[in-house]
């Protein structure tokens, strides 16, 4: 599914939050009669499916972090955000994202990145401010992993500079039932850095979790 605001979604009315996106995303699970699934999000898919677990833990068999991180912004990360909003206020959106999309992979001769780039310039300015904002405006959700019974998984990059490792360990060391696969040659892409060995995780948490 396409978030709010991007592809053929509407957006969300100005000030939504990253808890009212998965809102969004439950109503919709409701609308096709989904009593039950599991919700892997990479990055800010991640940020979502955590609002989605803690305001509804009964709907998710298990989640996934992809990339992705349950603790807030830092106060060095909001200020970075404001930079980012004001960048992309004054300049538009595909100046950002050609200079924002190349550093999330370890090898910036990989072959995905112009087409990630073209792909993501066409997010609208005013969706990727709002998104921009909401995820320098989240809470902490460490208590999701802390209270979620379930099966977790995160897949990481052991090159990500914007989520490190070690605070993906301290996260992992809160759950009850997860596992934590950090790949190494790889930063913030890993579906497309490590495509084979991801996939392989996706499928075996799935696998396991239905067990």
């Amino acid at each position: 599914m396409d978030l709010p605001g991007f592809g053929q979604s509407k957006l969300l009315p100005s000030g939504f939050s990253i808890a009212d996106v998965a809102t969004k995303a439950l109503s919709l699970l409701e609308a096709f009669k989904i009593e039950e699934c599991i919700s892997i999000g990479h990055s800010l898919g991640g940020y979502v499916t955590l609002a989605m677990a803690d305001q509804r833990p009964d709907i998710l068999k298990a989640f996934g972090l992809f990339h992705s991180t349950a603790y807030p912004d830092a106060e060095e990360r909001k200020i970075s955000r404001n930079k980012v909003i004001e960048f992309v206020s004054n300049h538009g959106v595909a100046p950002f994202i050609e200079s924002f999309i190349p550093p999330l992979f370890y090898d910036q001769t990989n072959q995905h990145i112009q087409s990630i780039v073209r792909l993501a310039s066409q997010t609208k300015q005013e969706t990727l401010i709002a998104y921009v904002k909401a995820m320098r405006d989240r809470p902490d959700r460490t208590n999701v992993l802390k209270h979620f019974k379930r099966p977790i998984l995160f897949i990481a990059g052991e090159k990500d500079m914007g989520i490190p490792s070690e605070s993906l360990k301290k996260q992992a060391n809160m759950a009850s039932d997860v596992t934590l696969n950090l790949l190494s040659e790889v930063a913030h892409m890993g579906m497309f850095e490590a495509e084979e060995t991801t996939l392989y995780q996706v499928k075996e948490f799935l696998t396991n979790a239905f067990v």
